[in-house]
């Protein structure tokens, strides 16, 4: 998530304070809302709803919160290639961009589901969102590593 394309969007969302992160399905999508202040994410509640039909509770929660940005899982097979949901979800990525006119980031969401079902997750999905979120503010806080002084 460093490389050279995405190093600016990241110098930008480290200005930003709150995000809503989304883990993307077909039928259910999770969602939480996090603030780099606080370093956590808070599940918000999955919608269950399907094609254009996500987008009306989507509204609801991003004019509600007032996310600087938003946060999309995509999902990687185990070893890093795309199958047909990574599609699915990078296309989600894109309309939410069109539709709320805010900054969309994506982040590798491997494995997001599996962990929050073994920490016990009563809503899988929210609680994913809240692992992609919380992932990805932490990917802000860490060091540039390459650069020089």
């Amino acid at each position: 998530m460093t490389d050279a394309a995405t190093k600016p969007l990241l110098a930008e969302a480290a200005r930003m304070q709150s995000f809503i992160a989304f883990d993307f399905g077909m039928k259910r999508t999770g969602a939480a809302f996090g603030t780099r202040m606080l370093g956590t994410a808070r599940p918000l509640p999955t919608i269950n709803a399907e094609g254009k039909a996500r987008f009306t509770p989507m509204e609801s929660l991003i004019g509600q919160w007032q996310p600087d940005a938003l946060v999309v899982g995509i999902p990687y097979h185990p070893d890093g290639a795309a199958h047909e949901n990574t599609t699915l979800a990078l296309r989600f990525a894109r309309q939410l961009r069109g539709r709320f006119g805010l900054l969309v980031f994506e982040v590798d969401e491997r494995y997001s589901t599996t962990e929050a079902l073994a920490n016990g997750a009563r809503d899988a999905d929210a609680a994913s969102a809240c692992i992609i979120l919380e992932q990805f503010m932490r990917s802000l806080d860490v060091p540039d590593l390459g650069a020089t002084t």
